[in-house]
């Protein structure tokens, strides 16, 4: 029974564990870029510099919540060197629950003319992806409105 006890104890610890941040290079951008089967997919393009990412970040889990048809995926522009740095401020705002990515490319710039052609590299940036294959972007601090206004 306390092998049963502690098996249990062993599985919630593993489930309750953040999830890591993954790299991102140009061969997994097309991948990323799938439109989902249904609903959408929203790619929140972060950075570890940015004033407003953790508010957008936060906001858009807070949306995706009450909306089951919608995926998140968290893109951090910094490098993939810098993985515990990231995965520590994901824990410390509550975010560590979303598939996260970091950059893992030695052009950073063409990551992002790969994942945006019509981004410029700011951060906050917000990309959704619907199921019918069309895209909808927008830079900046994301308030209710802007996120209504991006979403299907």
């Amino acid at each position: 029974m306390k092998c049963l006890v502690a098996i249990a104890a062993l599985a919630c610890a593993c489930a309750a564990q953040a999830a890591p941040v993954t790299p991102l290079a140009k061969a997994d951008v097309t991948a990323l870029l799938l439109p989902p089967a249904k609903g959408a997919k929203v790619i929140a393009i972060w950075a570890l510099d940015c004033a407003y990412c953790e508010e957008n970040l936060s906001a858009l889990l807070a949306w995706q919540r009450s909306h089951e048809n919608v995926d998140l995926v968290f893109v951090a522009t910094d490098a993939i060197g810098q993985a515990t740095a990231l995965e520590a401020r994901l824990k410390a705002a509550k975010l560590d629950g979303v598939p996260s990515r970091a950059y893992a490319d030695p052009s950073p710039e063409r990551l992002n003319f790969l994942i945006d052609p019509t981004w410029g590299g700011e951060t906050p940036r917000t990309l959704v992806i619907r199921a019918d294959g069309s895209k909808k972007a927008l830079s900046g601090a994301l308030t209710a409105e802007r996120i209504a206004r991006l979403m299907p």
